[in-house]
């Protein structure tokens, strides 16, 4: 057995490295190479890398596609680069457009890590006679009966395991995530030591590929009717104003709405199907149960094992918060969350990611996408009755 937990001497393993050009899939590569694994590198270049070249916090594409190759030089492996872009495009930016048009606050790092990095590249790993695949993500995993589970890593500040939720415990038992027992500082230096050029690179951005963070314009541009533009709506029915597309617009947002009002207003629902962007108090926002869809179950057993009663868990709906007390139910195949502490801002679209416990060991039970939410009685009535029509008057 080798540090990989597989059962042949390190000489005799073959690892592919997913290498974005960062700083932690660097490491990866290099810290495995010192152990004596048969290393080969992979970068997956993503998007058309032309607006991206010199652009800091990007990664897979132009400067970073480099990065790689010459941390592979250094290093001492074969490097390879394969041609992901239109398979990016297909399941990754255009599902993250359509989500935006109806209203959804999507998560394009789970859909990848879903798609092109734990299907696709997983996939080519063994082709190339692979015995694991491993990345740089903060997260980890470990051994669990007759396959793996994931866990938390020991650096809470760069934890992963929310873009994690979707993989599926085929793909866990090839995955393997040497930085989950190491902290940010101690990779910069495991970096410096291997004399890699990538040391103190910028980390990258959420989004990989949206230059300057400008989403909108990556939504107008492939989804133009998302740009429409129609009335802000108060919960009560009044209307307050105009706007110029919903994909401004994210639930629980209060800056820039657009409007001049008495009281603090926040946007508290997007109706794509008439163009409307609903506000209202703070309160309205208040959500203290979740319907979840695409569930992907992480712990022993089955979801449908989980009692219509509920289990209780952690959940976490942002991936800056730490878990908080849940309660998972399941019924007929219908699972929804209920949290303890309720949460404020939570749209359709985000993951609800299930947890042992909140600690820095927690084990990951996977989770879903936040298919809707239910709120305090009088908002969810108010909602109810204002989505179902027109709102009917306009303020002075």
């Amino acid at each position: 057995m080798n540090s990989l937990d597989l059962p042949r001497r390190p000489e005799d393993t073959r690892v592919v490295v997913a290498m974005s050009g960062g700083v932690d899939s660097s490491v990866v590569a290099g810290l495995l190479k010192q152990e004596g694994y048969d290393v080969v590198g992979v970068t997956l270049q993503l998007y058309d890398h032309g607006a991206a070249v010199h652009r800091a916090g990007s990664c897979c594409a132009g400067q970073d596609i480099d990065d790689a190759r010459r941390v592979s030089e250094t290093l001492g492996i074969p490097h390879y680069v394969l041609d992901y872009e239109q398979r990016f495009r297909e399941a990754v930016i255009n599902p993250f457009a359509e989500s935006y048009v109806a209203g959804e606050t999507p998560i394009p790092c789970v859909a990848c890590n879903q798609t092109v990095k734990f299907a696709d590249l997983l996939s080519t790993a063994r082709e190339l006679g692979a015995d694991a695949l491993a990345t740089g993500h903060y997260v980890r995993s470990a051994p669990n009966g007759a396959h793996r589970a994931l866990y938390r890593p020991v650096d809470a500040d760069r934890d992963q395991s929310y873009f994690l939720f979707a993989t599926t415990q085929e793909q866990i038992d090839f995955l393997r995530f040497p930085l989950g027992g190491m902290s940010k500082p101690q990779v910069r230096e495991a970096a410096l030591a291997m004399g890699l050029s990538v040391a103190d690179k910028q980390d990258s951005q959420d989004i990989c590929f949206v230059p300057q963070g400008k989403y909108t314009d990556i939504i107008a541009k492939l989804k133009p009717a998302a740009a429409t533009p129609g009335d802000i709506v108060h919960i009560d029915g009044r209307i307050l104003g105009q706007h110029e597309g919903i994909l401004r617009y994210t639930i629980g947002q209060r800056r820039g709405i657009g409007i001049a009002s008495g009281e603090p207003l926040y946007v508290v629902h997007l109706d794509a199907d008439n163009a409307r962007v609903i506000v209202g108090p703070r309160t309205a926002l208040e959500t203290h149960k979740l319907y979840l869809r695409d569930v992907n179950w992480l712990g022993d057993g089955s979801i449908t094992d989980i009692p219509e009663s509920g289990i209780e868990l952690y959940a976490k709906v942002r991936s800056t918060r730490p878990p908080r007390p849940a309660i998972v139910h399941q019924r007929s195949g219908t699972v929804w969350v209920e949290l303890a502490d309720g949460e404020s801002g939570v749209a359709p679209g985000q993951a609800c990611v299930l947890y042992s416990h909140d600690g820095d060991n927690a084990r990951v039970y996977g989770g879903g996408f936040i298919e809707r939410t239910e709120r305090g009685a009088e908002a969810e009535e108010m909602l109810m009755r204002l989505t179902a029509s027109p709102a009917m008057h306009r303020t002075a």
